[in-house]
């Protein structure tokens, strides 16, 4: 009824097989499995038969043929799982609720300033707003950004900002990171950038505003992207006890690849500051991609958060001792011919377990926009720039 009579031509005139084939075999059949579809032939023998179907040589041919269509028919249903899943697992994520904090006022926590005592905590409750050991967790439309800019003023607060532009970063991200940072970054308090990079004479001039100074620093460029990530934990530990501390309260530390859109203002200072990961903050602990080799220095089998180490920051004697004792843990590790999972992010974490820190903010303030939108990301404050590791790398 179905069957049609063809004559595979370069079968036949090498072995003079003919072969029935049911046309039904060149369209996949689906069938339900929970809540997928997939692909999958109708048995041989409503496919392919041949004349000398015993022969070991003309068998292996016709299983070849069959597993090629296979391949063929599964790859449309590969592509199209692999399109769409991407966003949906996202989105998904973004509906993994988070824990709540248990305070009932901000004058509960361990306080960095004046003003977190004025901190709402109950205003998201879409999100975690403090930690088990009452650090707050900063979020828009928990603080007042007037509170925080006079309270600092008040203070004397000041700020170095440190980033590595080595290599080609330089070229791909300096400009844009520095240009960003004048019109978001600390606004109207005294801001000290420290550009550390290998190639001093391309660091553009750029436009500075009062109060405001950039000092470039030239340093080794190392032959592995990783270990560049891993020894600037030295640079900046040096530079704090030989600079920074003489004139600045505060560091922060960035990667280069990023770009300022938001106010990033001192609502973000504290004694010891973590940044959340965009990717992490909502997956469960044992989703969290910590080092787990019992080898690495890194090494811890859970955590409070996954931090990410493209921000990070505080007093300068709390980032001085987080750098330090983060180079140390990298030596010791490369002395036994270990090297942790994701690099300096791994001793990161591993310091802000055993330290817990101070004040942690949200990924808005390290955000990703290949996650899509939340919604209880409000606001963007520091987005991630487009990634071209395959040149930058190189």
């Amino acid at each position: 009824m179905y069957g049609a009579h063809l004559t595979v031509a370069h079968l036949s005139d090498k072995m003079n097989i003919s072969t029935n084939l049911n046309p039904l075999c060149f369209f996949p059949f689906f069938k339900a499995s929970s809540s997928l579809a997939f692909p999958y032939l109708p048995h041989k023998s409503l496919c392919l038969t041949t004349v000398d179907d015993q022969n070991p040589s003309t068998m292996g041919y016709i299983q070849k043929t069959k597993n090629v269509l296979k391949c063929v028919l599964l790859l449309p249903v590969v592509l199209c799982i692999v399109y769409f899943t991407g966003p949906s697992v996202r989105l998904m994520i973004g509906l993994l609720p988070m824990q709540r904090c248990t305070l009932g006022s901000a004058e509960m926590l361990i306080l960095d300033n004046a003003a977190d005592a004025r901190l709402d905590l109950q205003s998201r409750p879409d999100v975690q707003t403090c930690t088990s050991w009452r650090a707050p967790i900063i979020w828009e439309g928990m603080f007042d950004p007037d509170l925080y800019d006079q309270t600092h003023r008040k203070q004397g607060s000041s700020v170095a900002l440190t980033v590595f532009a080595v290599g080609r970063y330089l070229d791909a991200y300096l400009e844009a990171f520095l240009n960003s940072s004048e019109h978001h970054f600390m606004l109207g308090l005294p801001v000290s950038y420290y550009v550390f990079t290998d190639t001093p004479e391309k660091v553009k001039s750029i436009k500075l505003g009062p109060q405001r100074s950039l000092r470039v620093i030239q340093v080794q460029r190392h032959t592995r992207w990783q270990d560049i990530s891993m020894m600037r934990m030295k640079t900046i530990s040096d530079t704090i006890e030989s600079d920074i501390r003489h004139h600045c309260t505060h560091v922060f530390c960035f990667d280069v690849d990023q770009v300022f859109t938001g106010r990033f203002g001192p609502e973000a200072l504290g004694d010891s500051v973590a940044q959340l990961h965009a990717h992490y903050y909502r997956l469960p602990k044992k989703l969290f991609t910590y080092d787990r080799n019992p080898k690495s220095q890194a090494f811890i089998e859970t955590g409070d958060f996954y931090y990410h180490a493209a921000v990070f920051g505080g007093s300068w004697k709390d980032v001085k001792a987080l750098t330090e004792a983060c180079y140390k843990s990298i030596m010791e590790d490369k002395q036994n011919n270990v090297e942790a999972l994701w690099h300096d992010e791994s001793h990161l974490n591993k310091y802000f377990w055993i330290h817990k820190p101070s004040r942690i903010l949200s990924p808005e303030y390290c955000w990703d926009t290949s996650i899509r939108n939340r919604t209880d990301i409000r606001v963007f404050r520091l987005l991630w720039a487009p990634k071209h590791y395959n040149k930058l790398r190189t």
